[in-house]
């Protein structure tokens, strides 16, 4: 990223200094902790994740990349990126609608990008997290499976990270699946747009924070979008009570969301100020490495999943960039909610309805579209 963007010194900041600012951000530090402290109870009532077993393949700093034995070994490889704000079992809650499982019992090798807390030393950026980190899990999965090529599906700012790397390196990738993942950001459509606006440089509050507590984030997201982040989620609850499948569900959700971590000050501002606030993907103006990348850059075949009803990735945020990707093959569905999903933005990871329909039609559409690149050929 251009150094003016990636980062504003302390120095160049007096309210990063200040006796407020530091117990400002120590105060949200501490209820940062107090969150983790109640997931742990959920934990203890029995709503903690029943993950697949698997392996860390390989690890460093920012990363850990899990491994999933296939009963099949032969299928090709996928790489799951999550959003780098949460702990990534989201991804497989519960064997009943795990995504984990579900790519399993297609017979692909499954890996997944589980991010982990940077430490307070390092100061990791998008050039990082969608090039960098997800190369090292690339090349460990290349040494476990011997293929050059994988597919890669992100959600949310994952599919962010997914879509970087996919026009990074297109030659690397078989297909692209993004998941409900902002690509787009304009005032009318994005919720966020507003607060990013009416608030100086993200730099400032980075500088501030080093590294920007998750509850941090969370309040900010309840401010911009309230109904989505606090009103959808009481009726949500409501709506479960009678099936005992989805409060289980919800309550587990509930407790991912408890789970967060701080996001890498130049992370942070990397996401505010390149992508909410100048759109620079779509512009296709975003400086990775020198390298300018927008929809134009992507090639790999497209899957898009969007929810038409979301005012947290609105279909504005989401269709103008698949349309002007440069993918021969495109697929855009759209996703219409669950209940006992808690938040209807991670439904598509773990609804009902999405294991039901989402994501056989995405394995369909991957089959096809993979035999008529072997016929091309």
């Amino acid at each position: 990223m251009n150094a003016p963007d990636s980062a504003i010194a302390p120095a160049a900041n007096p309210f990063a200094a200040s006796p407020l600012a530091a117990f400002g951000a120590t105060l949200l530090k501490n209820m940062d902790r107090s969150r983790q402290a109640r997931g742990k109870l959920l934990d203890r009532a029995g709503y903690g994740p029943q993950e697949t077993p698997s392996t860390i393949l390989h690890a460093e700093a920012g990363v850990n990349l899990r491994s999933y034995a296939p009963e099949v070994a032969e299928g090709p490889p996928v790489l799951l990126v999550p959003a780098p704000i949460k702990r990534s079992y989201i991804w497989d809650l519960v064997p009943e609608v795990s995504v984990v499982r579900h790519w399993l019992a297609r017979g692909y090798r499954v890996y997944l990008a589980e991010w982990t807390p940077v430490p307070d030393s390092e100061d990791f950026g998008l050039d990082d997290y969608g090039d960098r980190l997800l190369a090292a899990c690339q090349r460990a999965i290349t040494d476990d499976t011997g293929r050059e090529r994988l597919l890669i599906v992100g959600h949310s700012l994952g599919g962010i990270l997914a879509a970087i790397y996919s026009c990074l390196h297109p030659d690397r990738v078989a297909a692209t699946i993004l998941l409900e993942s902002p690509l787009h950001f304009e005032e009318r459509s994005c919720c966020f747009r507003p607060l990013v606006q009416a608030v100086p440089h993200a730099g400032q509050l980075a500088a501030t924070f080093r590294q920007v507590p998750g509850v941090f984030l969370n309040m900010m997201s309840a401010l911009a979008e309230p109904q989505a982040f606090q009103w959808e989620r009481m009726t949500d609850r409501y709506l479960s009570l009678g099936n005992p499948q989805a409060i289980a569900t919800h309550m587990r959700v509930e407790r991912w969301t408890h789970d967060e971590f701080a996001l890498p000050g130049r992370l942070f501002t990397d996401i505010v100020e390149s992508l909410y606030r100048r759109d620079d993907f779509m512009a296709g103006r975003l400086d990775i490495h020198g390298r300018l990348i927008g929809p134009a850059s992507l090639r790999a075949p497209l899957v898009s999943v969007v929810d038409p009803r979301s005012r947290v990735i609105p279909w504005d945020a989401v269709v103008p960039f698949h349309e002007a990707a440069a993918s021969r093959h495109k697929l855009l569905l759209r996703y219409g909610g669950d209940i006992g999903v808690n938040l209807q933005h991670v439904g598509v990871l773990v609804g009902s309805s999405a294991h039901a329909r989402i994501w056989p039609e995405i394995f369909d559409w991957l089959d096809k579209t993979e035999a008529s690149a072997a016929g091309d050929n």
